[in-house]
C-alpha cells in the first residue's frame, strides 16, 4: 500500500483523489493539506469529505502532512506548490504535480528539486488528453505547413489561469512538430483589425463559463477541409485516476523529472 499526502484535500481535485485512493485499496492516506484559514483545519479529512473517519487531520503545515507520506500529490496554486516542494525535497518525498500557471522560473525550481526526488509534473493527468497530445503531433507532421492550427479550450468559471496549462502544452508540442517555437507561433485570442494570418501561427483561445470540467480542441484547417481533434472531460475522476497512476510510478522511480508520457509508457 502506498501512503499518500494530498494538497487541496477538500477541494475539487483533492477530494476526488482521496475518495478514489481509498476505494482502490492500493493507497492509504497519510497526510491532508489545506490552505491556512480553511474551515476543515484540525478536523478529520474523511469526515470533512463525508467518507467517515480516516484518522488523518487536515493541516496547513506541509511538513506535518508529508512526514509519513510515500508520495505527495499536488494540485494547487503555483506559490503553494513551491512551498510544498521545499518540504518534499527536505523530507525526500516523491511528488506528482498537476498545478498549472507556473512561471518559467517556478518550473526550473521543480526541475532542480527533481535532482533529489522523483517528480511527475504534467499539465494534465488524463490518459485521454495525453493521447490528444500524441495525435496532435502526428497530425501536424502528416498535414504539414499548409494547414492552419487553432486551439480552443474551455473550463469552469473558477479557473484562474488562461489559457490552460493543457492548451499551452499542446501548443508547444505542435509548434515543435512544425519546427518552430511557441514563443514565435502563438497568438492568444484575436480582437479588432488583424493582419493576415501568418503560415506558422497557432491561435489559442480560452472560454471560462459555468462548471465545465475541461474541453480541448485542436483544429487543422486548409481550403476545402478541416480536421478537429477534441477531448472533453465530464468528470474530474479522469484526472484523479491519472494522478494516482502517476503516484504508483513515482513511488518506484529514482530522482528525476518525469512526464505522463513516461508514466503511460511504463504501464
Amino acid at each position: 500500500m502506498i501512503r499518500l499526502s494530498v494538497s487541496g484535500c477538500c477541494g475539487r481535485m483533492g477530494s476526488r483523489i482521496i475518495s478514489l485512493a481509498v476505494q482502490s485499496k492500493q493507497f492509504g492516506i497519510a497526510g491532508a493539506l489545506e490552505a491556512s484559514g480553511h474551515p476543515c483545519l484540525g478536523r478529520d479529512v474523511g469526515e470533512c469529505l463525508g467518507m467517515g473517519r480516516l484518522e488523518v487531520p487536515v493541516t496547513d503545515d506541509p511538513s506535518q502532512a508529508l512526514r509519513r507520506s510515500q508520495v505527495h500529490i499536488e494540485f494547487s496554486t503555483p506559490a503553494a506548490t513551491l512551498a510544498h516542494l521545499a518540504a518534499a525535497r527536505r523530507l525526500r518525498v516523491p511528488m506528482v504535480i498537476g498545478t498549472t500557471g507556473l512561471t518559467a522560473a517556478q518550473t526550473r525550481r521543480i526541475a532542480l528539486a527533481a535532482r533529489r526526488i522523483p517528480i511527475v509534473a504534467a499539465p494534465n493527468m488524463s490518459v485521454g488528453v495525453n493521447a490528444l497530445f500524441r495525435l496532435g503531433e502526428e497530425a501536424m507532421r502528416a498535414l504539414g505547413s499548409s494547414y492552419e492550427v487553432e486551439i480552443l479550450e474551455a473550463h469552469h468559471h473558477g479557473k484562474q489561469d488562461a489559457p490552460s496549462g493543457t492548451a499551452k502544452h499542446l501548443a508547444e508540442l505542435l509548434a515543435r512538430a512544425r519546427g518552430t517555437s511557441l514563443h514565435r507561433a502563438a497568438v492568444y485570442g484575436r480582437r479588432g483589425q488583424q493582419p493576415r494570418r501568418s503560415p506558422n501561427e497557432i491561435g489559442i483561445h480560452a472560454i471560462r463559463a459555468g462548471d465545465i470540467v475541461g474541453d480541448h480542441t485542436v483544429i487543422f484547417a486548409t481550403d476545402g477541409e478541416r480536421l478537429e481533434i477534441t477531448h472533453r472531460a465530464s468528470s474530474r475522476d479522469t484526472f484523479a485516476r491519472g494522478a494516482l497512476r502517476a503516484a504508483v510510478f513515482a513511488a518506484r522511480k529514482r530522482p528525476g523529472l518525469y512526464s505522463m508520457r513516461d508514466v503511460l509508457s511504463a504501464t
